[in-house]
């Protein structure tokens, strides 16, 4: 696998090389996954010659909500965490796909029992460069793990922290070791949640369904966008319910979705083939939509995009 490595990270207020970009070993977020972050894509538009972050507002709402639930005040305001998503890909000097990642975090602390005035709370920004993987086109291997899903209960879902991704770990090597790739996690009631890092979403009688914000999931943004492109630009009806194990053998298609995963086709599942094993229509569909959206070539969805060069707006001028 290709090595986690960029020129530089955004930290605390300025902007570091790679190497010089450390927390002590005693933090909260090294010792115990004590932070809440945003995975977030950047793409890229030749025809405008311009970078594009896709629902950047959107996804800093999600972090302030996450940081809410774990009582972490973010030392931060949106202009100035857009100024520094920003300056961070320009001084990496981007001008394709890549995906960033603001993180906030709990530095030196005591036995987790601190009040949020009690420890310092800092916040870094990585980005790096990351194109499309080839399994967009050719689909995955799926299969339902027999790890649950967090519960909202003990450590809620909807809350995208470091700590979260110990339970995606154990699913996602879990299905690595069994020849699968992304797994589909089911929740503590025995339903459909979401995959480690993605939201499941599948074709059934014609209906897009996926499951409902109250399954135990991350509420995505992907997610969210791909229902509004589905209901406006192809006329299908999104349907948002629990989903049970087996209705996933007998569906026509389905398709992880993320801002990580984008959206990645699902060719078959516990070796039961969706449709002809191969991505489906819906699905090629709403993958084209989504990234003529994120790059700018549909004009109704342009408010979703925040351009990191400037280029968009003097052509716009022009």
């Amino acid at each position: 696998m290709p090595k986690m490595t960029a020129d530089w990270v955004w930290m605390d207020g300025r902007l570091v090389p790679w190497k010089d970009a450390t927390l002590h070993v005693a933090t909260e977020c090294v010792l115990r996954g004590e932070n809440v972050f945003e995975g977030e894509r950047a793409y890229w538009s030749e025809e405008e010659g311009e970078l594009f972050m896709f629902r950047h507002a959107d996804h800093i709402r999600r972090l302030r909500e996450g940081a809410r639930i774990m009582r972490m005040s973010i030392p931060y305001s949106d202009a100035e965490i857009e100024a520094a998503c920003i300056s961070l890909i320009r001084a990496c000097n981007y001008r394709s796909g890549i995906h960033f990642r603001p993180v906030v975090y709990f530095a030196d602390g005591e036995l987790t029992q601190y009040r949020p005035d009690e420890i310092r709370t800092g916040m870094f920004i990585l980005a790096l460069s990351m194109p499309s993987k080839d399994t967009l086109r050719t689909g995955v291997k799926s299969c339902v793990s027999t790890w649950r899903r967090n519960g909202d209960l003990s450590s809620p879902s909807r809350v995208k922290s470091g700590a979260n991704y110990h339970n995606s770990r154990l699913a996602y090597i879990e299905a690595r070791l069994n020849g699968f790739g992304p797994p589909i996690m089911l929740n503590n009631a025995g339903k459909v949640a979401e995959g480690p890092g993605a939201c499941i979403m599948m074709m059934r009688q014609g209906r897009l369904v996926t499951p409902p914000v109250t399954a135990d999931i991350l509420e995505s943004i992907t997610r969210e966008t791909l229902m509004e492109l589905a209901r406006a630009e192809l006329g299908i009806e999104v349907v948002e319910r629990d989903i049970d194990r087996s209705e996933l053998y007998v569906c026509d298609e389905a398709f992880f979705c993320g801002s990580g995963a984008e959206v990645l086709p699902i060719s078959s599942i516990d070796h039961y083939d969706l449709g002809d094993g191969t991505p489906g229509q819906v699905t090629r569909a709403l993958q084209d939509l989504y990234f003529r959206a994120a790059r700018g070539a549909i004009p109704k969805y342009r408010h979703w995009l925040t351009p990191v060069w400037g280029g968009a707006a003097r052509a716009a001028a022009e």
